[in-house]
């Protein structure tokens, strides 16, 4: 019998994008593995991005929430509903191209396979370049050239835990691969107990990927399955929140996954250093947009400093 797969798409207000996600499941090769079902997790859009779906030639399974509860928890509420023996989270601005589902099943199901937790791919942009989309677990001196901005001017395995430095034009084993296309057995991401809902977005992906790393799992690229993925979507228009959920998410990582010293070495960088490195950047390019940005961003951790404290708080000591 063929493997089976669920698919997870959080959506909120992602227009046609979704849509186009929508059909690009529908054209994909289905010789080895069966569709049970697509789970779409609906963070209170606004925007009628689920008008029509019905329309759809797929087993479409609606979730709305009332308020956007963030992608780990929309995400663990989709997995909550799957029976199936794969779990695929996918972006709603991705369009799959037609094999990419069956190799990325094709290759987890190997027996050589047997302790790869999470399969990604490559994804090509808009321009037709492919996305440096692969990371590094991070560590407390990659976090802190983030912060002073080293990792914009020197790119390398010492500098950034984002692989920018890597042409990802070869298959090979990573420490992470992005969410956009995350396919990872059921078995497996409910051993962990799936996402980590303190974080609203960003990292929640990378920090599942470093649980399941210290459980014994791999995570593999795969340079011949390809995706588009414009990047960024619908957070495109809200850019000082993706900034401030950015470091919001960084600090708590670091209070997860390093020891105290190291974690407050970063959190005080991140509110103290960090929003002069990031005006000097936004002066230096004569970008008014970013400087207005990043002021709104850091107004916006500021006033969460409440929230900041609490999730910080229910880490355990190290």
């Amino acid at each position: 019998m063929l493997p089976s797969i669920d698919i997870i798409i959080v959506n909120w207000n992602s227009s046609n994008q979704l849509h186009e996600c929508l059909d690009s499941i529908v054209d994909s090769d289905r010789h080895d593995f069966r569709l049970d079902k697509v789970i779409i997790v609906d963070n209170a859009s606004t925007d009628r991005s689920l008008d029509c779906l019905s329309d759809i030639n797929l087993p479409v399974h609606i979730i709305k929430n009332s308020e956007n509860k963030g992608f780990g928890v929309a995400c663990n509420q989709g997995a909550a509903i799957c029976n199936a023996d794969y779990i695929l989270l996918l972006n709603p601005d991705a369009r799959l191209f037609k094999a990419a589902i069956d190799k990325a099943i094709s290759f987890i199901q190997q027996p050589s396979s047997e302790l790869v937790g999470v399969v990604g791919i490559q994804l090509i942009d808009s321009q037709g370049n492919i996305q440096r989309n692969c990371a590094r677990f991070p560590t407390p001196a990659s976090f802190l050239c983030s912060i002073f901005g080293i990792d914009k001017i020197v790119r390398n395995k010492f500098t950034s835990y984002m692989m920018a430095e890597w042409n990802h034009e070869n298959t090979q084993p990573v420490d992470h691969v992005m969410g956009a296309f995350y396919l990872i057995s059921s078995k497996v991401f409910q051993s962990v107990g799936g996402f980590d809902e303190n974080f609203f977005v960003y990292f929640e992906d990378l920090d599942l990927s470093y649980r399941l790393y210290k459980q014994g799992f791999s995570s593999y690229y795969l340079a011949d399955v390809q995706s588009f993925h414009k990047g960024g979507g619908t957070s495109d228009s809200i850019k000082s929140t993706r900034i401030f959920y950015s470091i919001k998410s960084r600090i708590l990582y670091a209070y997860k996954h390093f020891n105290w010293l190291q974690a407050t070495t970063i959190f005080l960088a991140s509110i103290l250093i960090e929003p002069f490195t990031r005006i000097a950047f936004s002066i230096i390019r004569l970008s008014r947009s970013q400087l207005q940005e990043t002021i709104s961003a850091y107004i916006q951790l500021f006033a969460d400093y409440k929230n900041i404290y609490k999730s910080i708080a229910q880490q355990p000591p190290k």
